[in-house]
């Protein structure tokens, strides 16, 4: 048998992706490698995800690195760093914000005697080293301070890697000056442009300045169009404007052949600040990450990374602050501000024992909190990561609009062909420039850009939306699937139920007092973690001698047998009581009960009941007036405690005494009476239903603000535990796929509509132009409405 091939994903940082064509080119090219077995390009993190095998990771980089680089040279390839390992070094670079002065960085330390490797990531602006282990850290340090100093005079290198500076002094924006040179560029080229248009020159020199003029405007884009096409890269927006601009001086329209060239670049301009706005604004959204941590050592406190801090360490949380790790409360007590994860906006109190989650920010106390988990394993990590990669997973429309684009363009350049040379060999009187102009009209009109940008825009501004409500989904996929769910299947407890178990009621036989009768439940129940037992040994309130016990004997799936003061006592559920032949009398009471039995004789039954959860009825109500077709409830509990909770509830199904494999087999039968269309969404608590939220089309996890199990096992996360942002979660998928489908059939229709005008002569240059990046720009300030959610 073949040993088991271990799959692992690498993320390639791809600085400088401007053009979404060119994203979907990278992602195809890589895709086709071999040894990779997915592979995806998300344009709005510029990020490239791929997946391979353990052990060919490195090789699979580099041959990425080089086909990426083929593919678009200006774009600087880097190995995104995931946490930190043995030997390696993180620098913080504050005030880095040029990527050429990060590549020189990058270049000049490697060289250093005492560095075995250097990679500066400009993302996250950090240098991370290896060390060769020659040099003490603090020279190394101070040969790496001189040549950033050379190299970048304003950045300050620091080696902790979370502490956020305020930067003001710094203003070296490699994106302005990039902005600055092309409207000099434009500004100067439109300065000639108009000298020729309105000086009467001979024609040499006007033709002249229209030459300068273009060049100067629109060089680049002929650049990029020939590198291209000798790379076989025939049909991207490069090569239509280049071939449609010039072709537009083959026929005598100088002016134009420029101004178009002019407006194009203005239009993309204007779209890449319109999506770079666009990043920044979802970005924002989840800005959760913890800057810093007050370590606390002895007496005194140190300023370190949250990645430094060990689990057991304690740290100290000062009003405003966020909370940088996951921990139990041990001295304090303060309001925090749980919205950066759930979405809520009224604050929770927490005391001495409580557990808080970093990313909360703490309001008014101070609070010592022993951490639990690491950095890497807090749930701030885990959550940056989760919505970081959500837009890997694309939806359906995405792929289908990257498959159009793809066969888009390269019809409508055909088309253009015959537009310019078939009718002048068959029409009367018919003009070979005429039909020339029209069919450079087409070219202008057919770049796919709208789509490409404002679709993938779309949804992920839909995901990052969720997430500001308290739902993280992981995917654009799962955001779509949303949209088309007629069925909803939930588990009761923990789902519909608050998980909190509460003695509702003690019922002793003539022989026992209450007292007496929670006291030997309480005693039976004394090793138990379970959440029956908790609830009787909090009822029962007082501490328990386990001198008094002997002999203690768990029966799986019936309860428990002990001795209590030489006493035999058995507690447990009816079967226990069958087991042992003790003679009781079955009760029709909602709740669980659990029998106790003294010395063979029955002494009586508690009541434990589980607490419905407050918008638990509001929840089904939304779902129902959304267009569910049917509610259904899943549960291992008795068939009278899940018929009295889902008839409260209003559900139309309820299934009760199952067991864990039951309800895969309850899922299986609700999926074949559906629609192959419609989706069937799962919700459960993300720990023991694990198989059940795999098998449904859409899995969602009560996130238990920080559930491991949840959060691995879901598709989409319900952080604040409310069934009602169920409800929320499918509006929103609707509210994105309304807008993703205005943006195609705005786009698409308007260049129909541009198309036809050009064919038959009515519509020129000016017009191909503002369908093209005017409908572009339109999309993406579109795409943005999905971020709303305020009334959702």
């Amino acid at each position: 048998m073949d040993p088991i091939k271990t799959k692992i994903n690498k993320e390639l940082l791809l600085d400088g992706l401007d053009c979404a064509a060119c994203a979907a080119k990278i992602e195809k090219g890589v895709s086709e490698l071999n040894g990779i077995s997915a592979c995806s390009v998300n344009f709005m993190t510029k990020t490239l995800t791929m997946e391979t095998e353990q052990g060919r990771e490195d090789g699979i980089i580099t041959e990425a690195k080089k086909l990426v680089k083929t593919l678009e040279p200006h774009i600087e390839v880097k190995e995104k760093q995931i946490g930190t390992k043995s030997g390696i070094t993180p620098l913080s670079l504050n005030g880095l914000d040029c990527a050429n002065c990060a590549a020189k960085i990058e270049k000049e330390v490697s060289l250093l005697s005492g560095i075995k490797s250097s990679t500066v990531d400009f993302v996250s602006k950090k240098l991370i080293i290896e060390p060769t282990g020659t040099m003490k850290t603090d020279d190394l340090v101070a040969d790496i301070k001189k040549i950033v100093k050379r190299i970048e005079p304003e950045v300050n290198v620091t080696l902790e890697t979370h502490n956020k500076v305020q930067d003001n002094e710094h203003n070296h924006d490699h994106e302005n000056n990039k902005i600055k040179r092309l409207l000099i560029r434009l500004g100067v080229g439109g300065v000639l442009t108009a000298v020729a248009v309105f000086s009467n020159l001979p024609y040499i020199p006007e033709l002249s300045l229209f030459l300068i003029a273009y060049f100067i405007v629109g060089g680049d884009i002929v650049y990029r169009a020939i590198r291209n096409m000798t790379r076989g890269q025939v049909f991207d927006e490069n090569f239509l404007m280049a071939i449609a601009t010039i072709g537009a001086f083959a026929v005598g329209q100088f002016p134009e052949g420029v101004a178009v060239m002019l407006f194009y670049q203005v239009g993309e301009l204007f779209q890449g600040i319109a999506v770079n706005r666009s990043r920044k604004s979802i970005s924002a959204l989840m800005d959760i990450r913890p800057d810093y941590a007050h370590l606390k050592v002895g007496q005194e406190t140190k300023k370190v990374s949250p990645e430094d801090v060990n689990v057991g360490d304690l740290i100290i949380i000062k009003p405003g602050e966020k909370v940088p790790l996951d921990g139990k409360v041990i001295e304090g007590n303060s309001m925090v501000d749980t919205s950066a994860l759930t979405g809520e906006s009224v604050p929770r109190e927490i005391e001495v024992g409580s557990d808080v989650l970093s990313g909360f920010i703490n309001k008014n106390g101070l609070l010592t909190i022993e951490v639990t988990k690491s950095y890497s394993e807090s749930t701030v990590a885990k959550i940056l990561d989760l919505v970081q990669n959500a837009s890997s997973r694309k939806a359906p429309t995405e792929n289908f609009i990257t498959k159009f684009a793809r066969y888009y363009t390269p019809v409508v350049v055909i088309t253009a062909a015959v537009l310019a040379f078939i009718p002048p060999l068959i029409l009367q009187g018919a003009t070979f420039s005429d039909w020339f102009y029209r069919a450079l009209v087409f070219l202008v009109i057919s770049c796919p850009c709208a789509l490409v940008v404002s679709i993938p825009l779309g949804f992920f501004g839909g995901i990052g939306g969720a997430s500001k409500s308290g739902i993280l989904v992981k995917g654009s996929n799962y955001l779509e699937a949303l949209n088309d769910v007629k069925v909803v299947v939930f588990d009761k407890t923990g789902t519909l139920t608050k998980g909190i178990f509460e003695v509702t009621s003690i019922n002793p036989s003539n022989s026992l007092t209450k007292e007496e009768l929670l006291e030997y439940a309480a005693f039976a129940e004394v090793h138990s973690n379970h959440p029956i037992a908790l609830s009787i040994r909090k009822a029962y309130g007082k501490e328990i001698d386990d001198n008094r016990i002997q002999d203690y004997n768990e029966i799986s799936g019936h309860g428990i047998e002990v001795k209590v003061d030489g006493k035999e006592i058995l507690a447990g559920n009816a079967k226990l009581m069958k087991k042992e032949s003790i003679s009781f009398e079955l009760k029709d009471v909602v709740g669980t009960l659990v029998h106790v039995a003294i010395d063979g004789q029955y002494g009586g039954y508690i009541v434990i009941s589980d607490e419905v959860k407050e918008d638990a009825a509001k929840a089904i109500q939304q779902l129902k007036a959304l267009g569910i077709k049917k509610t259904v409830m899943l549960t291992g509990d008795a068939k009278t405690v899940g018929n009295a909770v889902g008839n409260e509830l209003g559900l139309d199904e309820i299934h009760a005494e199952l067991l864990p494999h039951q309800k895969v087999e309850e899922i299986e039968k609700l999926d074949r009476e559906k629609s192959p269309k419609e989706k069937l969404i799962f919700v459960g608590d993300g720990i023991n239903d694990t198989p059940v939220l795999a098998r449904a089309d859409v899995g969602i996890a009560m996130g238990g603000l920080g559930s491991d199990a949840a959060i691995e096992a879901a598709d989409v996360v319900i952080m604040t535990d409310e069934p009602s942002k169920i409800a929320t979660a499918i509006k929103i998928a609707k509210r994105t796929r309304g807008i993703v489908w205005q943006n195609i059939l705005f786009a698409l229709g308007v260049k129909t509509i541009f198309l036809l005008l050009g064919a038959f002569g009515i519509a020129t240059m000016w017009e191909a132009v503002f369908s093209d990046v005017g409908v572009t720009l339109l999309a993406v300030l579109n795409a943005m409405r999905v971020l709303q959610t305020k009334n959702m």
